[in-house]
């Protein structure tokens, strides 16, 4: 475009047809531009605006954040962008002003920059966009990476933590309890005959059987230490520090009792006709992460072989009485 077609152009004009708000005010605040976009979402027309006070065009409060980013940009002649994730709404604007309608004021994004008008005399740009659309972006990215992190970290069928986070956590707490020195508890959970439930009440019973248990066994722990991770199939494990050996054999059969009181009928578990577990506990301060595991799957197999519906303790080292205090 020549130069000739540039003079042409008002720089009113311009800065009332792009699609964001200007105000540039003088060194006393006083408003010498008021662009049309900023009329529209504030709801305050040009003529009402000029040549007055920028804290008094406004029925509204501004921010607190955006004043003092103003005052320092007109004392100290330094450009400000606030941060729109500390700051989403300094400025009363809205999308739309509907009548008898409560209004949710825009997201905003602001830059203000210290500029100098033809009289050579300090001026400051205010420059608004509507930052409504990134901030809802942001959000559905947000909360697609918190769907994605439950999902690579929750078992899809009971909720409860999956196998995945359980090994990473587990790592966390023998790593803790060997540099704490404190014992660890872990709990291996097997419900009994679950392949001749399955067999007999089919697959989708199984799983509403599976999700039952689960649920029981998650409203069993209450501290912020403790977990409850689907193992695989229809095996469960917790993993629960600072318990000594009474108090693991006592939330044992708390957990089985739970299980046995939920009363799930199951014609081929003889001798209770209903849903039961088996237990396996170990406690003890790990020296090998794998082997208060293994024990835990030790006692679990006892547990089994001696007639399941019940729990099995051992400890992780035979000679630990400690665990007894």
């Amino acid at each position: 475009m020549s130069e000739l077609a540039i003079k042409h152009f008002d720089m009113e004009d311009i800065s009332n047809v792009i699609n964001l708000g200007l105000i540039v005010i003088d060194a006393d605040s006083r408003i010498l531009l008021w662009n049309n976009w900023i009329a529209k979402h504030s709801g305050i027309n040009e003529a009402d605006a000029l040549n007055r006070p920028l804290e008094q065009v406004f029925s509204e409060p501004m921010s607190p954040a955006f004043l003092s980013a103003l005052k320092n940009t007109l004392a100290h002649r330094l450009p400000v962008v606030l941060s729109t994730a500390l700051h989403r709404t300094p400025l009363p604007l809205y999308n739309a002003f509907e009548k008898n309608q409560q209004q949710t004021r825009m997201y905003q994004s602001i830059s203000i920059t210290p500029i100098q008008s033809r009289r050579d005399e300090s001026c400051s740009l205010i420059q608004v966009t509507d930052s409504s659309t990134s901030i809802k972006r942001e959000k559905i990215l947000r909360s697609h990476s918190e769907i994605l992190k439950k999902e690579a970290t929750t078992d899809s069928l009971t909720d409860i933590c999956n196998r995945r986070f359980f090994d990473a956590h587990y790592k966390m707490a023998v790593a803790d309890a060997k540099r704490q020195k404190h014992c660890l508890s872990i709990f291996m959970i097997d419900i009994d005959f679950f392949k001749a439930y399955n067999d007999y009440y089919g697959h989708i019973a199984g799983d509403n059987a599976i999700r039952l248990v689960a649920e029981t066994l998650k409203l069993q722990i209450s501290r912020a230490t403790d977990i409850v991770a689907r193992y695989g199939g229809e095996e469960f494990v917790l993993v629960m520090p600072y318990l000594p050996q009474k108090i693991a054999e006592q939330f044992a059969e708390k957990l089985r009792k739970a299980v046995f009181n939920l009363a799930i009928p199951h014609i081929n578990s003889d001798p209770f006709h209903r849903i039961t577990i088996s237990v396996g506990v170990c406690t003890g301060i790990p020296k090998n992460g794998d082997n208060l595991l293994n024990k835990a799957d030790a006692a679990l197999y006892q547990a089994k072989q001696k007639g399941r519906n019940q729990f099995i303790f051992l400890p992780l080292c035979e000679t630990e009485e400690y665990l007894e205090q």
